[in-house]
């Protein structure tokens, strides 16, 4: 999947979470989560529920496919 980095960095700020907080709050590395926030990686199906989660956000909320 291909998240809509933006809108996690902006949940991420807005929750004053750094990378490093969040990516251990989703089980992931923040090297990985810092390159879905910038673009340029993907994520499994499993990953973006587990930053959404984090987040406390719906899915759909970071999801680029789903997101206008």
């Amino acid at each position: 999947m291909t998240p809509n980095g933006t809108a996690i960095r902006a949940f991420r700020e807005a929750r004053e979470l750094s990378i490093r907080r969040l990516a251990e709050l989703a089980s992931m590395h923040n090297g990985h989560l810092s390159r879905l926030e910038r673009g340029v990686a993907g994520v499994s199906d499993q990953g973006l529920r587990r930053i959404a989660a984090a987040l406390d956000v719906p899915v759909a909320a970071i999801n680029r496919e789903e997101t206008p």
